[in-house]
Formats: C-alpha cells, structure tokens, sequence
C-alpha cells in the first residue's frame, strides 16, 4: 500500500520530492482503527450498503452507459447533465478508501473493469468528457459547441477533471495500480497544454479542478499542476462582468468570480462551489505560502461562520442557485443547506485548522460532521436528502424542501459525495505539528502517530461519544518520549456554541472540564481551544478527559430575524429537533420556554441507539371552531437532528417559540 500522501482528504501528499507544505501534518485514516459505536456502524454501513448501491445506480441511471457510447463515439448522452460522469469518480474514490483499510478483491476488481470503461472513453489527446464524446456535433446544451468555450458557466469539463483527479489518486494510494492515475495525469497534462498564462484563460465554473490538481501534484511533484491550480483561482475577477447587475449570474459572484480572490471578503454565490474554491486556496497558499490567500480564505471564514452559518452547520440557504444568502439570511421554513455544501464545509475547515491549529476550526467541523452533513444520509445507508431542512410544517413544505428521504435524484452528486466522506472521518481524528499531538475527534480507537523519525506514538481512545463527554486515552510509547498532548476542548464545553457568536447557550458558563494523567488532576493551560499537556510519557500512561454534557438551551443573534424568540436544545456537540413520531403528529404548535426541567435516556431500541430528552414545554391546541385557543403543558420528546425522517413524513423543528406570542398557528 502506497504510503506517500499527506491525508486522502486533502491530497495525496509527501512526496519524496521537498516542499514546503501546511505546518501541522494529519494522521491518515489508514493508520486508525475504528471501535467506536457512533461511526464504526456508519463506515460499514457505507462499506456494504452504499457503496454498492451507489454502483448499481450508476448503472442504471445510464451513469456508465455514457462511458461506454463514448468509447465507441456513437450514441446519445443518456442521463441529464454534463457532470453525471462525477458520480462514477466519486463512488470509485469511495470505494477505494475502504479497500484501504478492509482488502476486498471483487470490489478491487470491479474497480479495474469500471476504469477500463472509463480509459476507453478518454480520447487520444487526453480529454475526456462523455457529455461532448459521444456525438461531438451535438453535445449536451451546456457544453458548448466547442472544447472549454462554456467552462466559465455550465459545461463542467474541468469540474469532472477534478473529481477524476481525486478518484485516481484515492484509488492509487489504496491499490498501488496506476490505471486510473495513468488516466488521470493523461488528462492534467492536457489541461497543461491548454490553459496557462500565454494560453486559454478561464475561471473554472464549477470548482474543484483546483483541489484535484494539487493531489496529482503532492502524487508525482509535477509543478506545473500546482502552478495551474493557482492559475485557475487567480482567474476570478479577470473575466469582463457586468459589475453593476444585482444578479448573481450577470455579475458572476455566483461563481465567485466577481472580484479576485485575494480581493473577496464575503462568501457568496453557489456554496458547493465556493467551499471547493476556499478549500482549493487553502492547499496552494500552504504549499506556495502565499500569504494573500491566506488572509482572504482568514476573512472569508470569519464571514461565513459570524453570518451565513446554520445551527445544524449546514450553509447556502437560497434555493435559487443553491447558494449563500445575505449576511444573516438564514431563513428556516425554506432553508437549502446542500448536503454537498455541509461536506465541502468540513474539507475546508480541517484545511483552516492545518493552517492555524485553532480549535474553532475543528468546532465548526465537528457540529457540521454530527449535525447537518450524516443528516444527508439514511440509517439504512441507502436513502438520502439532498438538502436539510431547519423545519418542516405540514400544509408550507416548500418546493426546494424534502420532507422524506429519496433512494437517488437526478442530480445525485450528494449521495456520491457521502460515499467518498465516511470512510474518511478517522483522518480527522489526530494532527501533529513538530513534538504535539492533537487529538481533534473523539472516537473510539487505536492511532499510531508519528513524532519524525522513527519514534512512534500509539494511543487508544475509549469512549461512548457523542453520548458520554467520558474519553480515555491510552498513550503507548516504547520508551520514554517527550511530547505535546493537545486536547480539544470543544466550544460547546467552554461555553461557546459557535465561534463568531452568531449563536450562544442561554445563561452562559459551562461546567468544569477535568482532566486527569494517571488518575490525578492535572491543570493544563488551554491555548487556541486546546488543552496542553507536555510531559515525558511512559509505557501504559492514561489520560482522562470529563467533558460534562447537560443540555443547553441555545439562541440566536439578534440579527437572524428567523430565530428571533426562539430557542433551540443542544447536548454536547448534537443538536436536536422534535419530530412528529415523538410528539403526537405535530411539533410545529409547541412551546419551550427553557424555564422547566428535562430529562434524557439512551435508548437502543430508537433509531439505532440514540439519547432521547425529554423538555417540559406547552403546546398551543385552536379549537375545533378555528377561534378557541389553549394551552397545555406537555413533554416535548426531542432527538437528534441527524437521525428525523428515518420513521416516515411528518412535522419535524429545531428551533422552538419561548412564548404563545410567537407561534404560528397554521393548522389545527
């Protein structure tokens, strides 16, 4: 197995070539072995039931049919739209992360069968574009009656090279076999010969390519991919719009090419698009150190978690155009809140905290992680949302809202994207930065860390997180070693519900965290949200972590106008909604005035093992004559937001009314 890269989520990394890189280096995920409870069902799950049903719809929906017409340059392009190819790449990038950690030699061969499809498709120069391959006359309506002449709006043709690009890799690193990467770079070079400063210049519509050519760069030391990545980004801006147009399309900022990137400061248009960019700035500002980059994707986090941040972490609240709203836009009856924005989000985020080593990188991650990105997908792995919504009211389900899960979509780049996340969240888990470990996730396990050199750190987390704050951590050293332990201490456990403020806990405070060496009380200084323990570790050293978890009303800025008079509950880093099943069919007439008491219990026997609260509340019952109005007080049951629509279509709301003054009474 292939050992060279960084992390399968950023790039496929050291190289043996010298490079300056992001200062803290990631502990692959093929050096964790997940235990735990919570993601170790999730990972298989994804392993036996997705992944192959990702597959089968791939083809069955004509996904790898285009493939095959391609390569024989007859026949119609047979699904919707340009960037189908994707869902393949996607799928085998996925794929190819679980054969790194669980061998399977059907699916390895499967791989291969699907990749010569694929090679037989690529013409002899390199492109490969099964939208305009299989009649070149009459390629699909986005692409444009020549090569690239559309890239800058719909066509997509740099936006499947880029997902080319990290499925290769992805598939390189776990196999060792260069038949996609040989198809891949085929690709890149052509690219090469295309575009660049005295050549073709374009700003890629859809982004990604950025990413992908930074992978294939840390893969083969090829500069020339790291300089087009950088020459695609500092596209944006030069294109001729119409700069005085309100109109996202006209001015381009729904591309995120309105003004140059170093230039940018509010996040804006399309946010799959835009989270694929920051993250794209990210990787070429730490391997070039370009500090202008650097502040800009600085500002645009700031904005983006301050203003345009949803509570379950989701982002782009507009259904038109899947995009960013206004700063504090952040309606909830018609939220958007792409599951591929959620994960985009998450790839950028660890981006920002490889760059910085501040834990409010990770926080964000982490309510986005357990909240509004595994939200996306079903517990039986097979069914999905492609957005997710902040409330669903029977009698206002809105046309961009789902309120039942679907087995795929026409466009399904959400379910692909969710194939290539899971298998990878154990990369998250651990970080190093010269003699310190950080320790990100908690997730039950066992991690060997490298120091440099040949000195080695093997830990083992034992837990029962997200529903306990109780984490042991074994620390295992052949001898003696001098080191850094970095514990996040997560911002729901400092009193802080999201960096920026744009959201808090009511009444403020936290209860102590503890920690422990040993079994005696340590007092570590907390630097950038980390706990810092610096020690000669031993043989058999343990570490114990309290984080107390009550629950904690939470609400929002005075500037989210949606929120105003309402409060949500949060225990630990999960978020919860009621849902219909719980609450006798309706949630959206219930009160939380966040004055009484409540109660929780695990339950195993409730959507794969959840923790249930119970909130005293009121509900707010109209008459049978539609004028008599009364209250009642009521348990309101709650569950985590990530596990509604598992039981059926029905009411389902996060964020509660604290008084009858702001119900809305729509139905009976």
């Amino acid at each position: 197995m292939k050992t060279l890269f960084l992390s399968i989520l950023i790039g496929a990394g050291l190289p043996a070539f010298s490079q300056q890189d992001y200062p803290i280096r990631p502990v692959l995920f093929t050096q964790v072995t997940v235990t735990d409870q919570f993601w170790l069902p999730r990972i298989e799950t994804n392993r036996t039931v997705t992944i192959p049903a990702s597959f089968d719809r791939c083809q069955t929906t004509g996904r790898v049919h285009n493939f095959e017409m391609a390569a024989l340059r007859q026949g119609k392009f047979c699904t919707v739209y340009p960037f189908d190819d994707t869902d393949i790449y996607k799928t085998i990038e996925g794929a190819s992360y679980s054969l790194a950690v669980h061998p399977d030699a059907v699916l390895a061969k499967y791989l291969d069968s699907l990749i010569a499809i694929v090679g037989k498709a690529q013409e002899p120069d390199g492109y490969l574009y099964t939208a305009r391959t299989i009649d070149p006359a009459h390629p699909h309506e986005w692409s444009g009656p020549e090569r690239w002449v559309k890239e800058h709006e719909l066509s997509h043709e740099l936006y499947n090279s880029g997902h080319l690009f990290e499925a290769a890799v992805a598939h390189y690193n776990a196999t060792g076999e260069r038949n996609l990467l040989n198809i891949a770079l085929k690709n890149a070079d052509l690219l090469v010969s295309v575009f660049g400063p005295d050549k073709r210049h374009v700003a890629p519509g859809h982004e990604i390519v950025e990413m992908g050519l930074v992978k294939l760069y840390r893969v083969t030391g090829k500069k020339e991919y790291l300089d087009l990545a950088k020459f695609f980004i500092d596209q944006r801006g030069e294109r001729q719009y119409d700069k005085t147009s309100k109109d996202e399309w006209k001015n381009g900022s729904y591309w995120q090419a309105n003004e140059p990137v170093t230039e940018q400061d509010e996040v804006e248009g399309h946010a799959v698009r835009a989270m694929y960019l920051y993250s794209g700035m990210a990787d070429v500002a730490a391997l070039t150190g370009d500090s202008a980059y650097i502040h800009a994707v600085d500002r645009l986090w700031e904005n983006m978690v301050a203003k345009k941040l949803y509570l379950h972490g989701g982002i782009g609240a507009i259904p038109d155009g899947e995009r960013f709203g206004d700063n504090y836009e952040l309606p909830n009856l018609t939220t958007y809140a792409e599951t591929c924005a959620a994960i985009g989000s998450v790839y950028w985020n660890y981006r920002m905290f490889l760059l910085h080593g501040d834990a409010k990188y990770m926080d964000v991650l982490e309510r986005t992680l357990y909240n509004g990105l595994i939200s996306g997908v079903g517990l039986d792995g097979k069914s999905f949302f492609y957005t997710n919504a902040m409330q669903i009211t029977a009698g206002k389900v809105f046309p961009a809202q789902e309120p039942a899960r679907a087995g795929w979509f026409t466009c399904s780049c959400c379910p692909t994207n969710m194939v290539r996340l899971l298998p990878s969240v154990p990369g998250y888990m651990y970080a190093v930065r010269d003699r310190n470990v950080y320790v990100n996730l908690y997730i039950s396990g066992k991690a060997e860390v490298g120091l440099g050199g040949k000195e080695k750190v093997r830990l083992e987390q034992q837990s029962n997180y997200p529903w306990e704050g109780d984490v042991k951590l074994g620390v295992d050293v052949a001898k003696p070693t001098a080191f850094g332990l970095l514990l996040r201490i997560p911002g729901w456990a400092r009193g802080e519900a999201v960096p920026g403020g744009l959201y808090s806990f009511v009444g403020g405070g936290s209860q102590p965290v503890v920690i422990k060496v040993n079994g005696k009380v340590v007092e570590a200084s907390v630097q950038n949200g980390y706990a810092v323990i610096s020690r000669t570790w031993k043989k058999n050293d343990q570490v114990e972590l309290v984080l107390p978890m009550p629950l904690r009303m939470v609400r929002a800025s005075d500037s989210v106008k949606e929120d105003h008079g309402k409060v949500a509950l949060q225990r630990g880093p999960i978020l919860y909604c009621a849902e219909w099943a719980d609450n006798g069919g309706r949630t959206s007439n219930v009160i939380i005035p966040g004055t009484g008491e409540y109660s929780e219990k695990f339950r195993q026997d409730v959507l794969n093992g959840i923790v249930m609260v119970d909130v005293e509340g009121i509900r707010v019952v109209v008459g049978e004559n539609g004028l008599d109005v009364s209250t009642r007080k009521e348990a309101i049951h709650a569950i985590p937001y990530y596990s509604w629509a598992n039981r059926g279509k029905g009411e389902m709301n996060i964020w509660f009314p604290a008084k009858v003054a702001d119900v809305e009474l729509l139905t009976k």
